[in-house]
């Protein structure tokens, strides 16, 4: 015997080594896959991600560092010093003075002729004469000078013929530049000779600077020539930048040097660094280990579940790839960002602790990505958990709408906290910012939303919007246990309210017991009549058939169960339920008849006699277990007083540990006590002793209901209704079988 025990000992013990193996297999893979994506997210610079692109003239939001040191050619710097270097070579001229000079002089000569022709007009009007003058080509003398010419004597005007032409000479022998037009023209007074009256000279002076040209005319393709080898001179201007660096200071208006090391930075950053990768390796590995030991410490359920590991590793590559698209130096994206989503995500469909752990992790990504900004930073952090804090468990859509409005109100109060009165540098506009915060409290609502229900469904987790629909009456399966076994169906009932009252007293999931409770004797409704709350004229149907049929169907409503319950869809914490509330027991009574009837030295085999488990792995299920068991038994036996009451839950509570089907759910003996206690208040409420009326006479018999609501009838012994109530159900046998016996079943 105790040979046997050590093999299933050592069996069991090898079984959980392989299971722990399993797991932490299964958990490095996952902390493997995470961690690459978290090193590349921190470390792959994206060349349009990242960019620091501004225009010349706008002003920078944001500091800006060189992020390592970066030697690079300016375009602006060497265009700016070649152009510096052609504008220094001068003009190149072509000096023509002969031919103009002789051009000038000789067309001064007939302009003196064409005037003398118009003053010897005598026919002619002194208008008309002032008209031609002035219509002279190339001369543009004006009415003023016509008239003075016109008015000067024949003496004065041969010696202004004579001196003109001379002076056109004096002026002309000169180089003359367009450039210098105006100093030679005011240089002509000084070239006309004295012997002219003043009218005479007034006149001569300004036959002369209408007659004056450039005689050195520019050369435009020997000046480029050298201007393009001047720029080709000069070499390319390099700029050097230090690591951290400022290149541009928020508030500070973009100029064109500092616009193109923006863009040079930007665009570098989608080079891999050794540097760069090992810092984010280094920072990802510490993230991740304290991520861990947080949830080891404060929700060690999450790390024992693939379903909400698989779930936190989705959300987590999903929101570290949108921060890498999202933190980028841009005025209003990253407040955008929407981190409360996933931590209302994870609250609702894993649990509190574990979202504020989540959140605290991504902020932390945050704060790499943007470098270290405060105001986004705390904007994150405190949106996200007063998020988490107004969701709770999402029990209700409009839960989602309040955390919404209550993630916009926090963003604008730690914006305005960081931001008043927006006139710093950076701050945008009033409107703006309440804009964005509101838009980020709208988006990380309707996220949040969106992915409870999808991955919610994508991942088999069990939320507390699916369990409130499913607690409703009008479900087809609870209408069908109700028409079909309403003695099953009342046994719920009272089944749920111990198992829920018993679960919130311990902290466990109360709904989830409940909704657990309501369907997991759901199996009941494919043979009804074969379970004795459910008989109603006293016959058996067991009374014909051999213990191992008998065992065999009371056994297979938990098959029934599972059936319906893949059928309608049910979620699989429900089946676990349907699936677990019998653990690994066994059907005493029929196993016991079994044994009675069965002739010397015919095996008896005891697994024909047990329900196919497994036994509870959880708090609620164990819960369920206990309720079912205890409920049953109170309801079969009936203790007439409190002491004895507590003396059967005792019993069985007690039998359930030393039978080891609770070995594999994680409830305490301090929380098994305060399930104790709990069930004794509701079954002493439910199952409480009643006064025995004494017998009146027949004259006084009544035949009404007394003032208590309660019929009164003569009392009658209490006796077991057979029919294989499975629950430390008490059963009474044919009369040629033995007498009743307990059977747990």
């Amino acid at each position: 015997m105790r040979e046997t025990t050590d093999y299933y000992w050592h069996r069991a013990q090898r079984k959980l080594r392989t299971t722990r193996w399993r797991h932490l297999a299964i958990l490095g893979m996952m902390l493997a896959s995470i961690s690459l994506v978290l090193v590349t997210v921190l470390a792959w610079q994206l060349p349009y991600g990242n960019r620091l692109l501004m225009d010349v003239g706008e002003v920078a939001t944001f500091n800006a560092a060189a992020p390592r040191r970066i030697t690079y050619e300016s375009t602006v710097l060497t265009e700016r010093a070649r152009e510096r270097a052609a504008q220094g070579v001068v003009d190149q001229y072509d000096v023509q003075e002969a031919v103009v000079r002789r051009q000038q002089v000789n067309q001064a000569r007939e302009v003196l002729v064409s005037i003398t022709v118009v003053r010897d007009a005598t026919d002619a009007t002194l208008a008309e004469q002032t008209d031609m003058i002035v219509a002279l080509a190339d001369l543009g003398l004006t009415a003023e000078v016509a008239v003075k010419i016109l008015s000067l004597s024949a003496d004065e005007w041969v010696k202004v013929v004579g001196e003109v032409p001379l002076a056109v000479d004096r002026v002309m022998r000169d180089e003359i530049r367009e450039s210098s037009l105006p100093l030679i023209m005011r240089r002509v007074p000084m070239l006309i000779g004295s012997a002219l009256s003043e009218p005479a000279n007034d006149v001569a002076i300004a036959i002369v600077q209408s007659l004056i040209r450039p005689n050195s005319l520019i050369n435009t393709e020997r000046t480029n020539q050298l201007r393009d080898a001047a720029r080709a001179a000069v070499p390319a201007q390099m700029v050097f930048l230090a690591e951290g660096e400022i290149i541009i200071r928020a508030g500070d208006v973009a100029t064109p040097e500092m616009a193109e090391a923006l863009q040079i930075v930007g665009a570098l950053q989608h080079e891999w660094d050794l540097s760069l990768v090992l810092r984010a390796l280094i920072f990802a590995l510490v993230l991740l280990a304290v991520t861990i030991a947080a949830l080891y410490r404060l929700s060690p359920a999450v790390l024992r579940s693939y379903t909400e590991l698989a779930l936190l590793l989705v959300v987590a590559v999903f929101w570290l790839l949108a921060a890498k698209f999202m933190i980028v130096n841009h005025p209003w994206l990253p407040y955008l960002y929407p981190l409360a989503a996933v931590a209302m995500i994870v609250a609702v469909l894993c649990d509190l602790r574990s979202a504020i752990v989540v959140v605290i992790a991504l902020t932390l990504v945050v704060v790499y990505l943007s470098n270290g900004s405060a105001p986004l930073t705390a904007y994150m952090i405190m949106g996200s958990l007063a998020g988490v804090l107004v969701v709770g468990r999402g029990e209700r859509l409009n839960a989602f709408l309040w955390a919404g409005l209550a993630i916009a109100a926090t963003n604008v109060a730690v914006l305005s906290a960081f931001w008043l009165p927006f006139n710093s540098a950076g701050a945008p506009a009033p409107l703006e910012m309440m804009m964005f915060a509101a838009l980020n409290g709208g988006l990380a609502a309707a996220i949040a939303l969106i992915g409870y229900f999808v991955l919610g469904n994508l991942f088999d987790i069990t939320t507390p919007l699916q369990l409130t629909e499913l607690s409703r009456p009008t479900h087809p399966l609870l209408r069908q246990l109700l028409l079909k076994a309403s003695g099953t169906y009342h046994h719920t009932i009272l089944v749920s309210n111990m198992a829920e009252r018993a679960a919130a007293a311990i902290g466990a999931d109360a709904l989830l017991v409940r909704v657990g409770a309501y369907y997991h004797d759901i199996g009941k409704t494919v043979r009804p009549y074969f379970f004795a709350e459910n008989i109603l004229d006293g016959s058996s149907p067991h009374e014909k058939l051999d213990p191992l049929t008998s065992a065999q169907i009371i056994i297979s409503h938990v098959k029934d169960g599972l059936d319906l319950a893949q059928k309608y869809h049910l979620p699989s914490r429900i089946q676990d339920f349907i699936r677990e509330h019998h653990g690994r027991s066994l059907v005493k009574y029929f196993y016991m008849y079994a044994l009675r009837q069965a002739a010397p030295g015919d095996p008896v085999n005891e697994e024909d006699f047990r329900y196919p488990g497994p036994n509870p792995h959880s708090k609620e299920t164990t819960i369920l277990l206990l309720a079912d068991t205890c409920e049953a038994a109170v309801r079969a036996v009936r203790p007439s007083s409190r002491e004895d009451l507590e003396a059967l839950v005792d019993r069985l509570i007690d039998e359930r540990v030393m039978s080891g089907e609770l070995d594999e759910s994680s409830l305490t003996f301090g929380e098994l006590q305060t399930v104790k206690s709990v069930f004794l208040q509701v079954l002493q409420g439910v199952h409480h002793p009643r006064i025995v009326y004494p017998e009146p006479s027949n004259h006084e018999r009544p035949t009404v209901a007394t003032a208590t609501g309660d019929e009164v009838a003569p009392p009658s012994p209490i006796r077991p209704q057979p029919g294989g109530i499975e629950e430390s159900a008490f059963r009474q046998p044919p009369a040629h079988a033995l007498a009743p016996v307990a059977a747990e079943g």
